[in-house]
């Protein structure tokens, strides 16, 4: 068994695509070794910023002859059929076939045979396919090249079995192809020449003497541990952030932590200014004090040591970071000049979407929309809430969000703290984006709920009034984002919302279905049970919608559930059955079945067992005590069991107890689909 070690060294690539680019390349050899019958143990992707590698351990160095049986047409099949089997079996003619009987007839077959041979030469083509067929996100050509790549390439490592594999990628135009050979170089400045290896232990050390750690993973614990011993010997935190980590063990081939300052002059600033400042703008981590509070420390981390212990690289980022702060103090400070209030006439210069008017215009619509909502949100003061709407998008003409627009919302409610204005406005402001995420904090403060909802809503109802749908993998303007928001504001709040009464598509409840069927499904709620709820199409409430679904779905973990359901099918099944062939049949046993005419005592217990039922339905549902309709529905196990094993349907001779008994039938399946569509669900 044989290694192979396969590297494209390059100009850098970016930081957020190396990780899915490592994997695609791994996606894609391992594919290709597969449809090529070569077996192997294992594989391992890795990345650097300036390269992809590839490991894969374990393949044979020859490939063994592999036959593979493939049938043909019956025999005495057209001619056409024929020499299609004959083309696609690689035979000449049917002399070269085997005719077999199969127990359904004489079929041909053709036995193919697949040459091994050595393992190096089809390595270089699998190669080649793999490396150009990678998805990147965006790509370049170089020279005078054809061939794209996400930036240029400059040399190509390809071991097998410790040789360089013959082979090369053509790089188009007048560009010379890059030859496989086994050179890599290490560190760009740490690092002078070209690195001759033999397999993967010998590329890892000779590269990590280099001054490069080719595993990611290697990396980020570099990082993380040095940081959090900068971070102990001057007694702050470090605030850990796995995103980040990711990016900048993306940016480093030899990743060295230092620790910096932030100067005092900017350490009352907002904390979210200062962390989005050294996060976003210069991939700094944020440090913490003992109680919780941003410290004017921070870390980052370098390429190399530096001569002077890093003193210098220190001293570089820290004046790179007061220049990036004076302009955030400077927007702190001249922003709070002018009222959030006195702001809002700007926002009519502010196009929101050439559809759907100016900010202002939408800001109007939200502060309706909010009041209107506070309705169905306990504790709402309609005062505030109309309020906290009219601010919440009035720092979207400050300076501040100018220059760094992650802070919208965020940055409005500083501003409306240092004017006095009531923490539940201020705090609204700051709420009504969230959650941006399945990992972001909800709003649970009542005026908060109340702006976060009508701004989601608003977006919503007017995009989808344009037209603006999101679709397949589509959605510019975040719309699936802003449904999942409102599903979980409402539903971890418990916030009795009709929703008909603000979305009046009936497409866009349906999305909202969806949504919701995507966020239960993720807590383990059955899709079927959902739908089953879901399809009485009138259910608006979410809170209850989820109440009705938990009870079913208990219920039909329960025996009586089970066999209840199980009795439904047999019901519907022998309806929908006689349904399709009398078109009238519908109509004909609608409502209750003739007492007159149920002839078994079997029958009668089921019409007494639905007729009661029925009465405990209505007060049941209108006190949404839906494990009691449950509880109802449990009762008609044992008759209707019974009912199947003793009575007869299909009476041929007795067209009219026939036609009552179908009728008995629909009303069991009517009963229960009242509640939700039982053949919706699975099983």
């Amino acid at each position: 068994m044989a290694e192979l070690l396969f590297e494209l060294l390059s100009e850098e690539i970016p930081a957020r695509m190396q990780a899915r680019a490592s994997d695609d390349l791994k996606r894609l050899v391992c594919d290709g070794l597969k449809a090529a019958g070569l077996a192997f143990a294992g594989a391992r992707a890795l990345a650097t910023p300036r390269r992809l590698a590839l490991v894969v351990d374990g393949l044979p160095i020859a490939r063994e002859d592999v036959s593979e049986e493939k049938r043909g047409p019956r025999v005495g099949a057209p001619d056409q059929a024929i020499q299609g089997f004959l083309k696609g079996a690689g035979l000449a003619s049917l002399d070269q076939a085997e005719k077999r009987d199969t127990g359904k007839g004489e079929f041909w077959f053709a036995v193919v045979t697949r040459k091994g041979g050595p393992t190096a030469d089809a390595l270089p083509g699998i190669l080649d396919a793999a490396m150009k067929s990678l998805p990147w996100p965006k790509s370049m050509k170089w020279g005078s090249g054809t061939m794209q790549w996400v930036r240029p390439l400059q040399s190509i490592l390809a071991l097998f079995d410790g040789k360089v594999l013959v082979g090369e990628i053509a790089l188009g135009g007048t560009m010379k192809p890059i030859v496989f050979g086994d050179l890599t170089r290490g560190h760009r400045f740490r690092s002078k020449g070209e690195i001759r290896v033999t397999d993967f232990d010998d590329y890892a050390s000779k590269l990590k003497a280099a001054h490069v750690i080719v595993d990611a993973a290697e990396r980020k614990k570099i990082i993380l541990d040095g940081a959090e011993k900068l971070c102990a010997g001057a007694q702050v935190a470090l605030q850990t952030d796995d995103g980040l980590l990711d990016e900048v063990a993306g940016l480093v081939e030899w990743p060295v932590p230092m620790l910096g300052t932030i100067d005092a002059a900017f350490m009352d600033v907002p904390p979210e200014v200062l962390i989005v400042s050294m996060k976003t703008h210069q991939r700094y981590f944020a440090t913490a004090t003992k109680d919780g509070r941003l410290a004017n420390r921070f870390v980052v981390v370098a390429n190399t040591e530096g001569r002077d212990g890093g003193a210098t690289i220190v001293d570089g980022n820290e004046r790179v970071l007061r220049a990036r702060l004076s302009d955030a103090k400077f927007f702190w400070d001249q922003d709070r000049k002018v009222r959030l209030e006195d702001r809002l006439p700007a926002l009519k210069d502010v196009v929101f979407h050439a559809m759907l008017g100016t900010q202002a215009e939408r800001v109007s619509r939200i502060a309706r929309l909010a009041v209107e909502i506070a309705g169905h949100v306990p504790g709402a003061d309609l005062g505030l809430v109309e309020q906290a709407a009219l601010l919440c998008k009035a720092d979207l003409v400050t300076g501040m969000v100018g220059e760094f627009p992650e802070l919208q919302g965020i940055i409005g409610r500083y501003y409306a703290l240092s004017e006095d204005l009531p923490v539940a406005v201020a705090d609204a402001i700051g709420d009504h984006y969230s959650p941006a995420g399945p990992n972001d904090r909800c709003p649970d403060a009542p005026v908060s709920i109340a702006v976060a909802l009508a701004d989601k809503l608003d977006a919503l109802v007017s995009f989808w009034s344009i037209g603006e749908k999101p679709t397949g993998s589509r959605d510019p303007f975040a719309l699936r984002r802003a449904a999942l928001g409102i599903v979980r504001i409402v539903v971890e709040n418990k916030i009795r919302l009709p929703l008909r009464k603000f979305v009046k598509a009936d497409d866009l409840l349906a999305f909202f279905a969806e949504r919701l069927k995507v966020q239960m499904r993720e807590k383990g709620v059955r899709h079927d049970v959902v739908d089953a709820v879901l399809a009485r199409g009138h259910e608006d409430d979410l809170i209850r919608l989820l109440a009705r679904v938990e009870a079913l779905q208990v219920f039909l973990g329960s025996e009586a559930g089970k066999n209840l359901l199980t009795g439904y099918g047999r019901a519907a099944n022998i309806v929908r059955a006689e349904e399709k062939k009398d078109k009238a049949l519908a109509a004909k046993i609608a409502g209750v079945p003739d007492a007159a005419l149920l002839e078994q005592v079997e029958e009668k217990e089921v019409a007494m067992a639905l007729a009661g039922v029925e009465r405990a339905l209505a007060p049941a549902l209108a006190a949404e005590d839906f494990s009691g309709v449950m509880a109802a529905f449990a009762g008609l196990r044992g008759p209707i069991d019974v009912f199947f094993d003793k009575v007869t349907v299909n009476v041929a001779d007795k067209p009219e107890l026939r036609l009552n008994r179908l009728k008995l039938l629909n009303q069991i399946r009517a009963t229960m689909d009242s509640v939700a569509d039982f053949s919706k669900i699975e099983g």
